[in-house]
């Protein structure tokens, strides 16, 4: 599996649109060969700073499969237009990973 990570600076005052673009984007990706999965996050401190990560089989059904694609040309058009600069996108391969122990919370509370 590869983790594809981009950080996207949208245009401040077009984070409304951008995650309407995005819904409609979300379709083209996730039929795409070699697609696993995706993640739209916003930042908190940087309200116009998104975080997309996609789950890939392979790194080539990304660089070559998706942006190869007729898809990706309507991914680009729908997305592309909102982006000051454009976004660095890096690919990763996990190394470790943890989930919480059975019986426990994730997110455990906080007594005094």
């Amino acid at each position: 599996m590869i983790l594809e990570h981009a950080l996207l600076p949208v245009r401040p005052g077009e984070e409304t649109r951008f995650e309407a673009a995005f819904e409609h984007a979300r379709s083209i990706i996730a039929v795409m060969p070699g697609f696993r999965s995706l993640t739209l996050s916003r930042s908190i401190e940087t309200p116009t700073s998104y975080l997309l990560l996609v789950e890939w089989e392979t790194l080539e059904d990304h660089t070559e499969g998706f942006r190869g694609s007729a898809e990706y040309e309507r991914w680009r058009e729908l997305l592309h237009g909102f982006y000051e600069p454009f976004p660095t996108v890096e690919h990763f391969v996990r190394v470790t990973h943890a989930d919480p122990r059975p019986g426990t919370s994730a997110h455990p509370s906080i007594s005094n």
